[in-house]
């Protein structure tokens, strides 16, 4: 299979356009330099502790949002970088949410105070509310029916169809050898990219969702106290969203439940005991639709080339359980980190570096696709950023090191990358993956062909805790983040530098 890389390597070399004849990188005592900086005089800590701690939960569109939006900017003036500022990006029809309080227990049969995290755009209860617990056990429309007229008052549990097992597997994990060389291998034959390089919808996904908008329709109309989903294990709660629309009437109050908590009062029902839940859920809405990208730079100094971009970024916004640690203020992190780390040297870059940390990204990429929209490519037209972009760069898999990127079966990346990868391969940053991976920011930009990618990540316990209100300040692995920051210095300061351009994909037909 290396073998098949290096023919790619070379083809691309060969027969790549006049503008990727000379792929150099930053000399060594740059490399040096910036390796001092980002790991013997790194903030990555102090910037993790103003991003999680310090700004709180970041849900799109929020008041919560709004305020870290505000902080960032002015740490980024802080760190002197120019032009720091929130920049509108997108529409946003859901509209502002945030948590005011949150209480529920059982009190029958007997009492519990359970950890809890209300839906996203979730309504509020009546002050405090007490009802008795029904299984509302829904698997397709039909199943609706026979519970009409039944749930008027009541609150509602959701059964999951999670099975909760004792796992003999490490919580946290990293890359091995043989996992790392599987992904070198080439997979254009498979039928459609998937995540992660490997991972795809294990169900019908659209099936799915209409049936959800079926149940969201009869909560409507049939009124109960509130709907408890099953959601998050380890006891602890998971975070996600419901379906609404700003000026829409608010929604029946939804909570989540960890499975664990959730399947023993089911249990209990189904052995004939009648269960009883209180609560008091207050959420406030407001009317701010829009969704917001913070911006700074690091200005080119070349005339010929400083209007180009080299743009590095992550997605700031997170659920609202937690503090949005690993997902993703560890891609913030890093990206806040780097800049700070070619500012603090002096380094002067012929391209501009633009930093991009991203809204609305949980909700469907609208930071990245509404800067795609504005500045590169819209309505199946190329913009006059399009041609001067050079490279962006994402990170959202959380805190995990950093062991190469996706390629994104561009091949004419090959030459650039292995160029610029020669000086930190001794911080562990080896593999070039030329594989696709999705279901994050750089999607946006790849989707035209333009050059963006993720970086593989060692997983670390990243998909026990994301999402769920353990995603806090201590899921973050600081040692990592700093070689992150680190790495992602060292490949602006190549790219910004380069003669050459990595190209756009020319398997992307934009006239499609």
């Amino acid at each position: 299979m290396k073998k098949l890389f290096v023919f790619l390597a070379a083809f691309a070399l060969v027969f790549s356009s006049s503008r990727m004849q000379a792929q150099v990188s930053e000399s060594p005592e740059w490399a040096t330099r910036i390796k001092a900086e980002g790991l013997s005089r790194s903030q990555v800590e102090e910037i993790a502790q103003y991003i999680t701690d310090f700004s709180g939960s970041r849900l799109t569109a929020s008041r919560q949002k709004r305020r870290a939006d505000s902080l960032i900017v002015a740490k980024l003036g802080e760190f002197g970088l120019s032009n720091p500022r929130a920049a509108f990006a997108s529409e946003f029809t859901r509209g502002g949410w945030d948590v005011v309080k949150t209480y529920a227990a059982m009190t029958s049969p007997y009492y519990c105070a359970f950890a809890v995290n209300p839906r996203a755009w979730s309504g509020s209860t009546d002050g405090l509310v007490k009802g008795e617990c029904i299984i509302f056990d829904v698997q397709a429309k039909e199943d609706l029916e026979k519970y009409r007229g039944k749930v008027a008052g009541k609150i509602l549990l959701l059964p999951s169809t999670r099975e909760v097992e004792i796992n003999f597997e490490p919580l946290a994990t990293r890359y091995d050898e043989k996992e790392l060389e599987a992904l070198m291998e080439d997979n254009r034959a498979e039928a459609r990219p998937r995540f992660g390089g490997g991972r795809g919808m294990p169900f019908d996904y659209r099936a799915y969702m209409e049936l959800r908008q079926l149940m969201a329709d009869f909560y409507k109309a049939e009124k109960p106290l509130c709907i408890v989903n099953g959601s998050g294990t380890f006891n602890i709660p998971g975070s996600s969203g419901v379906n609404y629309r700003a000026g829409d009437p608010e929604p029946i109050p939804e909570i989540a439940l960890p499975v664990e908590d959730l399947g023993r009062m089911v249990r209990l029902i189904q052995k004939g005991q009648k269960v009883e839940m209180e609560m008091e859920l207050i959420n406030r809405f407001s009317d701010d639709c829009e969704v917001h990208n913070i911006y700074a730079e690091i200005p080119g100094t070349d005339p010929k080339l400083k209007d180009e971009i080299v743009l590095i970024g992550a997605h700031f916004d997170s659920w609202h359980g937690g503090t949005g640690a690993a997902d993703n203020g560890s891609g913030c992190i890093v990206m806040v980190e780097a800049m700070r780390i070619l500012k603090e040297l002096g380094f002067k870059p012929k391209r501009t570096i633009r930093l991009a940390l991203w809204g609305g990204e949980e909700q469907g990429l609208f930071g990245s696709r509404g800067y795609l929209n504005q500045y590169l490519y819209n309505d199946g037209k190329k913009l006059p950023g399009f041609d001067k972009f050079a490279l962006y760069l994402n990170m959202d898999n959380g805190s995990g090191r950093f062991r190469g990127i996706y390629l994104e079966r561009n091949d004419g990346a090959v030459p650039f990358f292995e160029a610029w990868m020669k000086n930190i391969e001794s911080l562990g940053f080896k593999y070039l993956s030329p594989r696709t991976t999705g279901g994050t920011d750089h999607v946006a930009f790849t989707r035209v062909g333009l050059p963006a990618y993720q970086f593989i990540q060692d997983e670390l316990e990243y998909f026990r805790t994301y999402h769920s209100v353990m995603d806090t300040y201590e899921r973050l692995s600081m040692s990592d983040l700093k070689i992150d920051a680190t790495i992602v210095a060292w490949l602006v300061a190549c790219a910004a530098n380069d003669p050459g351009r990595i190209p756009v994909n020319p398997a992307v037909n934009l006239n499609q």
